[in-house]
């Protein structure tokens, strides 16, 4: 019979085996909330107040047709084009770009992915934080201030987000699952049940550290690197946990807003809600980062004079029938996004700013052109967040040479506090923002 220490052992690797997907539930849950309406204050390391820097990230699979999108004329002094119209009030509120993308990167949707890093996931061990995407980038700024660092919505399709050891972050598509997440209380008893999972986790994962510690003495060098992207994951996993269990026990915060009794079964309705849910999440502080993907609708469009699929409209090869009705959707998609930046400018942050001035929101796509597959030219618009707006800004190539779409990220992270110098393909940050 075997030593009693080493049954123990046995015990709690066959315990591993079988709950590969116990260790990733924390991480799956992290969908919840967490202040109350007014608690959205941090202090600083010599005791002031400050009131902290929002982001979200809003990506559409199809892109937006480049020709109703760009102004034609640069600086301050520019028309507003098709599609820009409906922020036609907020013109002072926002940047639009041009001339920006991701170099080197190629293959229509296969690539869209790449939207908010600039690094495919094949290539991502290129790079020392992989392909990163720069909502996670700042989600770990924030860590525990928040009961959870970030929200990953997605209506129609898959998401935007990628993970430090690059995994596609799953999205939230259920508004549902959102509203309670954000403002149901836990019943005691699960919460009980989530302490027992979390003292479970903890243990698995310490055997598995120490196996890992003591394996890598015996490896070579390319089974090294192996362990070391493994001990990410465990620390990832284990940041999570951390972050779960210091807000069991806080209350959620509360809200007047109820969803329809009847879940909405078309597009426009979703997005809309997903919107309202999102300016409540950043209001009560539940988070201070979300992304939301938007691809198409799996029910009716609830557009009228939409009479086909978003992704065969997207391939319009110029049709003018078919650019009329991609119009009206990518129209629909500026609306809503006019509407949620009016609804933060409405709202206060603090004494001296809005929601909005706290709140850095990204727009765009991941493709350039979806007619022609093309990654280039990505249509990027960013509002809030306290940066100087009201122009068009033209980056042209400089010897050939692009500018980054990462450069523009950089900038964004380092006015959400993040300190670096250097995020995705970035040379630097974008010139002329301020």
């Amino acid at each position: 019979m075997k030593p009693l220490n080493q049954r123990k052992k046995l015990n709690r690797r066959n315990m591993l085996r079988g709950t590969g997907a116990v260790i990733a539930l924390p991480f799956l849950e992290s969908l919840a909330a967490s202040r109350q309406l007014n608690a959205s204050e941090s202090t600083t390391n010599n005791g002031t107040r400050e009131t902290p820097m929002r982001m979200v990230c809003i990506g559409l699979e199809y892109g937006l047709y480049p020709i109703d999108f760009f102004p034609k004329r640069t600086g301050r002094d520019y028309e507003l084009p098709r599609l820009l119209s409906p922020l036609g009030g907020l013109k002072n509120e926002f940047t639009v770009f041009s001339g920006l993308d991701h170099p080197g990167i190629s293959g229509g949707h296969q690539a869209t992915h790449t939207f908010l890093s600039g690094i495919r996931s094949n290539q991502a061990k290129q790079y020392p934080e992989g392909n990163l995407t720069i909502d996670q980038k700042a989600a770990e700024h924030v860590g525990a201030q928040t009961r959870y660092q970030s929200l990953q919505l997605g209506i129609g399709g898959g998401g935007v987000s990628w993970s430090r050891n690059g995994v596609e972050i799953p999205t939230i598509d259920r508004l549902q699952t959102v509203f309670d997440a954000l403002f149901e209380e836990t019943p005691k008893s699960k919460r009980t049940r989530q302490a027992g999972t979390y003292a479970v986790n903890r243990s698995i994962l310490d055997v598995v550290g120490e196996d890992a510690a003591a394996m890598k003495k015996r490896v070579s060098v390319g089974d090294s690197t192996k362990l070391d992207e493994y001990f990410t994951s465990i620390r990832e996993v284990e940041k999570r946990l951390e972050q779960s269990a210091a807000w069991w026990n806080k209350p959620k915060a509360k809200t007047n807003f109820k969803l329809p009794k009847t879940p909405p079964t078309s597009f426009t309705e979703q997005v809309a809600l997903f919107y309202d849910l999102m300016k409540l999440a950043l209001q009560t502080d539940s988070t201070r980062v979300i992304s939301m993907a938007i691809h198409g609708w799996k029910g009716d469009s609830g557009l009228s004079g939409v009479t086909k699929g978003y992704h065969d409209l997207s391939h319009h090869g110029r049709d003018e029938t078919k650019l009329n009705q991609l119009g009206i959707i990518e129209q629909f998609h500026t609306g809503q996004l006019a509407r949620f930046l009016g609804s933060l400018k409405e709202t206060q942050a603090d004494d001296d700013a809005s929601l909005l001035d706290r709140t850095m929101v990204l727009f765009g796509s991941g493709l350039g052109n979806a007619s022609s597959h093309s990654n280039r030219e990505l249509p990027l618009l960013l509002a809030g967040g306290g940066f100087q707006h009201g122009e068009h800004k033209a980056y042209p190539a400089d010897g050939g040479v692009k500018t980054p779409a990462c450069n523009l990220y950089l900038s964004m992270l380092q006015r959400f506090g993040v300190e670096s110098d250097r995020f995705g393909t970035s040379t630097g940050t974008l010139e002329g923002l301020g």
